[in-house]
């Protein structure tokens, strides 16, 4: 079975879009494969990190970030994304498959999350920093939500100018691993949509000074991102650093 050429045109397209989500070690560790009727997410062997990595979270923590800007991608070229999250047992390095089925209509929000994703940033940085207000911290746990995650602010501590909070799933395994991923990259292009600088570590238990998690979680949820959430006065949309090489060693990234 061919695929026809409209749906490798698509397909360039989205893999461009999607390759600029959070990494590993700035390297991706997954590439994309178009397949008849699918492009497949998968764990790319020579690129991946086990001795780094052993149990994959963080693979599927990047995979899922860029599954996102996959989906902008579909809405962008008026393609409905169908997505499946590891669709195949027995191939274990497909971690997520995603079907072009039909016509999307886009909506002002994908479209303003797309340009989000897509635009050449400035990496001036403003003076005046501020944290953000509590409608846009609901605003990005909205965002979370949508992804199948959720964002928990944490106790302020005087004296500072962000928020600091944790991002959770109701569970451990790859699956909210990937959606953890997804909650993430969403919260990011919304924060950049609002003026939010967002710092962030995958590494939940090498954070210093971050407390007050347990009084913020219930029951069965796992904490999966900390983010710190600072808002700059009068910022433009700023570049994603390119280096991504301290996630795994519990420093923040940051993102605008």
């Amino acid at each position: 079975m061919n695929v026809p050429a409209a749906v490798h045109t698509s397909a360039e397209r989205m893999v461009v879009a999607a390759t600029i989500g959070p990494t590993i070690h700035d390297v991706h560790a997954w590439r994309f494969a178009v397949v008849p009727g699918l492009i497949e997410v998968r764990a790319d062997p020579v690129r991946f990190r086990a001795l780094s990595d052993p149990m994959g979270r963080d693979l599927h923590l990047s995979s899922g970030a860029a599954l996102v800007n996959l989906r902008l991608a579909a809405a962008q070229l008026g393609h409905a994304a169908v997505v499946r999250l590891l669709p195949d047992a027995g191939r274990p390095s497909v971690l997520a498959s995603v079907r072009l089925a039909g016509r999307h209509r886009i909506t002002p929000e994908e479209r303003l999350l797309y340009a989000a994703s897509m635009r050449a940033f400035n990496a001036a940085r403003p003076a005046v920093a501020e944290r953000p207000p509590t409608s846009v911290v609901n605003e990005l746990g909205e965002a979370a939500r949508l992804e199948g995650a959720t964002l928990h602010p944490l106790p302020t501590t005087q004296g500072t100018s962000s928020q600091r909070a944790v991002l959770t799933t109701c569970g451990d395994s790859p699956v909210e691993w990937l959606r953890a991923g997804q909650a993430l990259q969403r919260l990011l292009l919304v924060g950049t949509m609002r003026r939010v600088s967002a710092s962030f570590s995958y590494q939940v238990g090498d954070v210093p000074g971050v407390e007050g998690v347990e009084g913020v979680t219930q029951p069965g949820e796992v904490a999966q991102v900390f983010v710190a959430l600072t808002q700059y006065a009068h910022s433009r949309l700023l570049q994603p650093p390119v280096g991504r090489q301290h996630e795994r060693q519990g420093r923040w990234e940051r993102v605008g």
